[in-house]
């Protein structure tokens, strides 16, 4: 295992809302742009105030999992542009990975569930 997989392995589980904001930036993003992402990704199941955002881009920046990717300037005001580190990928991957396995291991467990359900209704 590498170091840098090591560092990621310590980070995770991701919150929920964690895991959305850095899926949201697989592309560089300012943080409206990542609000809107996440109610999109999830479906408008997510949905991330402003403050609840820019505390958790001050923590992933502290862990150094994402970066300042430069500014954009929209509609006569400046936006902060972010982007995932080396580690913030890192941390992506392996999650997708956990969450890929949880989810098959439960698929497994309901379509075991599910059997017994229409063998005790028989």
């Amino acid at each position: 295992m590498s170091e840098l997989e090591d560092q990621a392995r310590k980070l995770l589980p991701l919150t929920e809302a964690t895991y959305y904001v850095l899926i949201s930036l697989v592309e560089p993003r300012h943080g409206y742009g990542i609000m809107q992402n996440v109610a999109v990704l999830s479906e408008g199941k997510v949905r991330i105030g402003p403050g609840t955002l820019y505390g958790a881009l001050t923590n992933l920046l502290k862990q150094g999992l994402i970066e300042r990717a430069g500014e954009l300037e929209t509609e006569g005001e400046r936006r902060k542009v972010y982007a995932l580190t080396k580690l913030g990928r890192a941390v992506v991957l392996l999650e997708c990975e956990r969450l890929e396995t949880l989810a098959r291991i439960g698929r497994e467990a309901a379509d075991k569930l599910r059997e017994e359900g229409k063998e005790s209704s028989s």
